[in-house]
């Protein structure tokens, strides 16, 4: 790998690894942030897009799927995704906390003083590769593929070993300079065994979705884990929440 590229995307860093002769993007974006990708390789990089090798879909929310499938259809590149069976919007369930999180993505675009864009991407994806947990990155052998679910069923991180860094996607979130977990996070004993899987792997750095380059003490783990929650947190159980609330403030 030539360079690790930071991108500052629609709501998230866009994480753009450079070889020689190709391109891997490490996770799928916002669907409003495919012409930030054509403008880095074809105009900042003086690069063509056909070398966009590879796209790794962590997980299926919109800033992490929205451009994939677009970026293969208009330009050749192939898809991976984790070996997890079903799709992740399955059912009028799924249908609806597709459009949710599409919601809450506008939501997040609004705090950060970012107009609403068109983010509409497909609910359900079919990969060329299915990654396998510890699997290499096919083509780029360098990178290898780890499950850390827990936010979903079928969550992925990506560790580059010569560097040892790895990409966490939303295993982690920084507010107010403390590491707190995701929303959501619908299975949290899942969640809990994946903290303790990527601190095993005692890497120098870790990439976030959301930010920057991050190093983490040991007290800063054990607050992160202290926080794991027990129970789901989820879109449903936060409006029964909020409907209880009510009914009992009446």
């Amino acid at each position: 790998m030539n360079k690790l590229h930071h991108i500052d995307g629609y709501i998230e860093t866009i994480l753009l690894a450079e070889y020689p002769d190709k391109f891997l993007l490490l996770d799928g974006c916002c669907r409003a942030d495919i012409s930030i990708i054509e403008n880095f390789i074809c105009n900042e990089r003086q690069r063509s897009m056909s070398e966009l090798e590879l796209i790794v879909v962590t997980h299926m929310h919109p800033d992490h799927a929205g451009a994939a499938q677009a970026l293969r259809k208009k330009y050749g590149c192939k898809i991976a995704a984790a070996n997890v069976a079903g799709q992740w919007y399955s059912g009028i369930d799924g249908k609806l906390m597709h459009i949710t999180d599409m919601l809450l993505t506008w939501w997040v675009a609004g705090k950060m003083k970012k107009p609403k864009q068109l983010i509409y991407y497909p609910s359900t994806l079919t990969p060329d590769y299915y990654l396998t947990d510890c699997q290499n990155l096919p083509g780029f052998p360098d990178w290898q593929a780890h499950f850390t679910q827990g936010h979903t069923d079928r969550d992925l991180s990506l560790q580059h070993l010569p560097t040892e860094q790895i990409y966490v996607a939303d295993l982690m979130v920084k507010v107010r300079g403390k590491f707190i977990p995701p929303y959501p996070v619908f299975y949290p004993n899942r969640y809990g065994q994946s903290l303790a899987k990527v601190k095993a792997l005692n890497a120098k750095s870790l990439l976030l979705a959301h930010g920057a380059k991050v190093q983490l003490s040991e007290q800063e783990w054990q607050h992160l884990i202290a926080l794991a929650p027990t129970k789901p947190v989820t879109h449903w159980r936060s409006v029964k929440t909020k409907l209880k609330r009510a009914l009992f403030n009446r």
